[in-house]
């Protein structure tokens, strides 16, 4: 398998889940399947399986990290498909965070749902988008329960 064919695909161990949490939230399978933390081992498996060989260097490039060692890594095929499965599987593992918190939190789908999805493709900043809605839920809740 290609660097590029591996890329591609690996897309496809975390796109279910996404599909569940942002489009069929409220599912019980949905509840279901996203309460098991297991659903980013699948990617993360791949992230360690590509990792390993190059592991020495890795290593020696993160516990003295500098934008010099750093970039020519990031800057091949295979470091791009390295730094893309680790996205996948920490970027699912903090959707499925803020998917528990949201349903806990009694925060809508309406607004989960696309907080969601920016979690999916720019996950930073879907984390913020909903660090900043579940303070207005908390607010709002402690409101509530004051009047």
């Amino acid at each position: 398998m290609t660097m590029a064919t591996l890329f591609d695909a690996s897309f496809l161990l975390v796109a279910p889940f996404w599909l569940l949490m942002i489009a069929l939230p409220g599912w019980r399978v949905t509840q279901r399947v996203i309460a098991s933390p297991w659903i980013a081992a699948p990617a993360a498996a791949l992230y360690l399986a590509l990792v390993v060989p190059g592991l020495p260097g890795v290593l020696a490039a993160v516990a003295s990290p500098s934008l010099e060692a750093i970039a020519p890594m990031l800057g091949t095929p295979e470091g791009a498909t390295v730094a893309w499965v680790h996205f996948l599987a920490f970027d699912l593992f903090v959707g499925r965070w803020v998917y528990l918190d949201a349903r806990g939190r009694g925060v809508p789908w309406w607004t989960t749902s696309p907080l969601l999805f920016a979690t999916l493709m720019v996950g930073p900043v879907g984390l913020l988008g909903y660090l900043v809605v579940r303070g207005w839920a908390s607010r709002g809740r402690a409101g509530v329960a004051a009047g």
